[in-house]
């Protein structure tokens, strides 16, 4: 279920890309819920048995992502949570992942699909993880926005 307000996109049919899934391992309820909604986008696509692939933390997606892409996979998608807390740390964090996220998508022309949720409580990420009762789901939006690049 795409988010209340995001906009329609035609979903191209791309059954033969080579598509990964790269989750954060912290916060796995809300992880998995963003995975499951980037499966669902791939699988509206044609896309039915996705790579998925796991890392320490949402800092480590980027490399995961190049590294991936110089595997030979064609598409990502990244998903994470990074919670503020009391210090710096979670600016830190949202900048390196965001920056280098989008580098990796540029220096390699391929479309990464941003799945990271920044959050300052964790009933934000829940109303955004495609969580039963969520507001939004931002692992299928994710898949998708990266599928819109493609067609």
């Amino acid at each position: 279920f795409p988010s209340h307000d995001s906009p329609t996109i035609s979903i191209p049919q791309l059954p033969n890309l080579k598509a990964v899934i790269i989750s954060a391992s912290w916060h796995p309820d809300i992880c998995g819920a963003l995975v499951d909604g980037a499966k669902r986008g791939f699988a509206a696509a044609g896309i039915n048995n996705p790579t998925i692939k796991y890392v320490a933390g949402s800092f480590e997606l980027p490399l995961a992502a190049q590294l991936a892409f110089e595997e030979g996979f064609d598409i990502a998608v990244v998903v994470g949570l990074v919670l503020r807390g009391e210090t710096p740390h979670f600016d830190y964090v949202c900048q390196g992942v965001t920056n280098g996220v989008m580098q990796v998508s540029l220096s390699k022309s391929k479309p990464i699909g941003f799945g990271v949720l920044m959050s300052d409580q964790l009933s934000q990420a829940e109303d955004r993880a495609g969580l039963p009762g969520s507001k939004e789901d931002k692992g299928y939006d994710s898949a998708i926005a990266a599928l819109s690049v493609i067609s």
